[in-house]
């Protein structure tokens, strides 16, 4: 989730989807509210940690940061030059995860297929919306997009980081951690906070009555992001980052035999089927744990 999460246009959401951990996660998540702090004096620590899943949460935490600090210059570095191999290593890791969130859906029917397409639809057309340019959000809306941002990294499909790109907040963010604005940093975390504790309840709920819509919903919503790791851009736009340097803003699919420059497709193709294994592993190890 960690390594998903450091990628720009990746959701750490599908990751734990695939792992089949996505389930515990947002039940865990969704144990803390303010009825945590009464059980806290009345029944201890130790029936707080039980209720909400303690352990699991905090080695999750801790592989998440581990894999953060320890991935994050290398995915860097390949973004920067080989982006084209990255991308299709997650194009085919997300692939696979269609078809390994479908085979969950037990019962297809109209509003599933409805729910899918649906899905599918708003995934895709976010990728292709244009990003905002905002220099002086206020508070109220920088806490907003801690919010949306955070909700996006549970769903599977769209991260949190390109949410808050569409939404014009990502360098107003970024400058803030370089410059420790604490004030924003503050308002952006308790946006996330309170955004991550209402959003999960809402897919708890939803897993609970509408399981197969659901997950209908959700890999409608994992295909039409796949456009976003499309290996093969065209560059429509450019803008600063917060060192001076060019970098994209606004980019669109194409083929790659219209890629401008080498397209690596052979290797592409290698790389794409890599990252598809990874995931039928995973369904393996799963297979087994069970």
């Amino acid at each position: 989730m960690g390594a998903a999460d450091v990628v720009p246009g990746v959701s750490g959401g599908t990751i734990a989807f695939i792992s089949g951990i996505y389930e515990e996660l947002l039940k865990s998540i969704s144990a803390i509210n303010f009825s945590t702090l009464s059980m806290l004096q009345k029944n201890g620590l130790k029936a707080v940690w039980k209720s909400i899943n303690g352990s699991f949460l905090v080695v999750l935490l801790f592989g998440i940061s581990v894999s953060v600090v320890s991935l994050a210059k290398g995915i860097t570095y390949l973004l920067e030059n080989q982006p084209i191999l990255l991308w299709s290593f997650f194009f085919g890791l997300v692939l696979a995860s269609v078809v390994f969130i479908g085979k969950q859906i037990t019962k297809w029917n109209f509003a599933t297929i409805v729910t899918l397409l649906l899905g599918a639809f708003v995934a895709y057309y976010i990728t292709i919306l244009e990003p905002l340019i905002s220099e002086g959000a206020s508070l109220w809306f920088l806490f907003l997009s801690g919010a949306l941002a955070i909700c996006a990294m549970i769903l599977p499909g769209i991260s949190g980081s390109f949410i808050l790109v569409l939404l014009g907040s990502y360098k107003i963010i970024l400058e803030a951690i370089h410059s420790r604005d604490f004030q924003i940093i503050a308002v952006v975390g308790l946006g996330a906070i309170t955004g991550l504790l209402s959003f999960s309840k809402v897919l708890k709920w939803l897993f609970l009555k509408y399981k197969n819509i659901t997950l209908a919903g959700l890999t409608g919503f994992v295909i039409g992001s796949l456009n976003k790791i499309w290996p093969w851009k065209e560059t429509l736009a450019w803008r600063l980052n917060s060192h001076g340097e060019e970098v994209p803003l606004l980019q669109k699919s194409i083929g790659p035999f219209r890629f401008q420059g080498e397209s690596q497709l052979l290797w592409a193709i290698i790389y794409a089927l890599l990252g598809y294994a990874v995931i039928l592993a995973l369904e393996k190890i799963q297979a087994i744990k069970k």
